[in-house]
């Protein structure tokens, strides 16, 4: 049902006739259908059943435990007085719902400031042009490119040519280095990117100049050119036609802390089952699938072969190692302390290898399929719905240049321009006066605008929930995106009652205008007429 050493068993089966019986080849051919049934139902069907049910089962506990945290913590808002649930939402809402959650998470940070002198304005201004990083990418394939070129017995000319072309990327990325060690001064170990960056073109220009040492006793410079190909998912994000591939790294990062959880849990396993396997096969012959390597002598040799084993690889050689318990396979007359010599014990072994293949082949290794896949659907539901975390990144990079002081808010007379600048699907290219006015957009001391109102808004707007009740007031809200408002935000007015203060204004002094006309001509009439 493991798909091991089937075709082995098959193949003899074919040859068999009869007990005590010379085979003969393929005298029993009609028993290969046995095996295609068995191999059909009892493995991908019957095993793909199993697989199915841990998933889930996850599922089923991810969505219990989720909802529970939900009742523990808004347990008054969720259940009425009845007890019955009261979060019956529409598909508006519950996009609206999904798409508060992740505002939640996101705040805008202090743009990184911009240097005073002309040489650091000018080098700021290339190294955050994003046609910039797009160069330094394809400075990158090329590279892996040049790597992949590389052949044995090579001759000297074409090494020489390779090697002056490796040398020439390695004098590009350190020149960007520097570019940016200019631009952002002390800032520039601020960013996890640029450390990495930095990090790799300092090891790239020690392999160049130290390469046979570094090769010997540090590493191969070679690798660091492998290891630079990992810049390449960071340019991912700003290519609009590589969304798939985006949701798959999205999908692979989210899902990073629970792969980590059940990768603990795994390790416990292992470590239970290597203890015991210890105590019970220590001294058992090498042969089959125990080796010098393979074998439960020591821990991490134990290790070793239960993690080999946990893929279902070899799992068969280790079963016919430990259960060898006559003579010639094994020897009971060895004065061991297993008192048994180096037989094994399949009294033993067998529970103790069909349970270990069970619990971590079986359902330990599918926890890692049914996460990702849980986390993968959660990010095409999200790529479906048109709104994901990259377009709230996206955002918070706009705002960063109209706020650069990382204060939150922008003046109102901004707002227009902030708006139209934004990539899509957040984007409303101008004219786009009326629509932000029929937003609604709170509007605070100073003509200021917060950016979690104006992000409310356009998702709102893209959403089509501008004119749908989310909730009875701002308290029955599920989640509370203004919570983490700064304190000086004072809401004084929205952008409906500017715009009817506005309104108001043209009227009073269309208004005034007319009248003073009326009296003027009025007094030029009379004047007329005394005269």
């Amino acid at each position: 049902a493991t798909f091991k050493g089937w075709i082995e068993i098959m193949s003899d089966a074919t040859d068999a006739k009869d007990i005590d019986i010379q085979p003969e080849y393929e005298t029993n051919v009609y028993i290969l259908l046995y095996f295609v049934f068995f191999i059909i139902f009892g493995s991908f069907f019957t095993l793909n059943l199993f697989i199915g049910v841990v998933i889930d089962n996850f599922n089923q506990q991810k969505r219990m435990l989720s909802f529970l945290i939900h009742k523990i913590i808004y347990n008054k808002k969720i259940l009425g007085a009845d007890g019955t649930l009261d979060m019956f939402m529409t598909e508006d809402q519950k996009k609206y719902y999904n798409a508060m959650k992740k505002m939640g998470s996101k705040k805008p940070t202090k743009a990184l400031p911009r240097p005073r002198f002309a040489l650091g304005r000018f080098l700021f201004d290339v190294t955050t042009n994003q046609k910039f990083d797009i160069f330094i990418m394809i400075c990158i394939f090329l590279n892996m490119v040049c790597m992949c070129l590389e052949h044995h017995n090579q001759s000297y000319i074409y090494d020489l040519v390779l090697d002056y072309i490796n040398t020439l990327f390695v004098i590009i990325f350190t020149i960007e280095c520097i570019m940016k060690l200019i631009a952002l001064n002390f800032k520039y170990f601020t960013i996890p990117w640029n450390v990495f960056d930095f990090i790799i073109v300092v090891a790239s220009v020690l392999g160049q100049a130290l390469g046979e040492i570094m090769a010997q006793f540090v590493v191969n410079p070679t690798l660091l050119r492998v290891v630079r190909v990992a810049r390449v998912g960071r340019i991912l994000r700003l290519v609009k036609g590589a969304k798939g591939i985006r949701t798959l790294l999205f999908a692979l990062a989210v899902s990073m802390p629970a792969l980590f959880n059940i990768g603990l849990l795994l390790f416990l396993v292992m470590f239970i089952y290597s203890i015991f396997g210890m105590s019970f096969f220590a001294y058992v012959r090498k042969s089959a699938g125990i080796t010098d390597l393979f074998n439960f002598e020591t821990f991490p040799n134990s290790m070793i072969v239960l993690f080999q084993m946990c893929t279902t690889a070899g799992w068969s050689g280790v079963f016919q190692a430990l259960t060898n318990d006559q003579p010639p396979a094994c020897d009971p007359t060895l004065n061991t302390p297993s008192h048994k010599g180096d037989c094994g014990n399949p009294a033993i072994a067998t529970p103790f290898l069909v349970s270990y293949v069970i619990i971590t082949s079986l359902i330990v290794i599918n926890m890692y399929i049914a996460v990702i896949l849980e986390n993968f659907n959660q990010a095409q539901e999200d790529v479906q719905q048109g709104l994901t975390d990259d377009d709230y990144d996206m955002y918070y990079e706009k705002w960063q240049r109209f706020d650069p002081s990382g204060s939150q808010f922008i003046k109102y007379d901004q707002l227009s321009d902030f708006v139209d600048d934004l990539e899509p699907p957040l984007r409303i290219s101008k004219p786009n006066h009326l629509l932000l006015v029929r937003m609604n957009l709170p509007i605070c001391e100073y003509d200021r605008m917060h950016c979690v109102d104006i992000l409310d808004g356009l998702t709102k707007y893209f959403l089509g929930t501008l004119d749908t009740e989310i909730a009875s007031n701002e308290i029955d809200a599920p989640i509370d995106i203004k919570k983490d408002r700064p304190k000086h935000y004072h809401p004084i007015s929205t952008t409906i009652q500017r715009q009817r203060e506005l309104y108001l204004i043209r009227l009073i002094l269309r208004r005034f205008r007319n009248n003073v006309e009326r009296r003027r001509n009025e007094r030029k009439h009379r004047e007329l007429t005394f005269e």
